[in-house]
């Protein structure tokens, strides 16, 4: 007998359990319920980064503390988002080419490669 219904009862397969609306993820970072935990050296750098993190909507809890290395990893993570290297698409054979020489891509460029 199929294991879907042994001895009466509906067994729900795995993928049915696995896949669907996500209701237990975690608040985006640097939200009002999960903020950035910011460690600087002095009241001067507090009030710079305070300063960065009102400009960019984000919300931190920085504290004060000259005994230990800053800490703004989190910080950088935000706001240096890596991006996207899209390249220029090669020009098809019968194309101008695209070096402007005007003429067809075979007979210019197709050859320096």
């Amino acid at each position: 007998m199929h294991d879907l219904y042994y001895k009466g009862r509906i067994h729900t397969r795995h993928n049915h359990v696995t896949t669907g609306y996500n209701t237990k993820r975690s608040a985006k970072l640097g939200s009002e319920k999960h903020p950035l935990m910011l460690v600087v050296a002095s009241e001067e750098r507090k009030a710079e980064i305070a300063l960065i993190v009102s400009d960019n909507e984000l919300f931190a809890e920085i504290t004060v503390d000259s005994a230990v290395d800053e800490n703004i990893k989190d910080l950088d993570g935000l706001l240096n988002k890596p991006t996207t290297t899209r390249f220029d698409k090669t020009p098809n054979r019968n194309d101008p080419c695209s070096c402007g020489s005007g003429k067809k891509y075979k007979k210019c460029c197709s050859l320096k490669g």
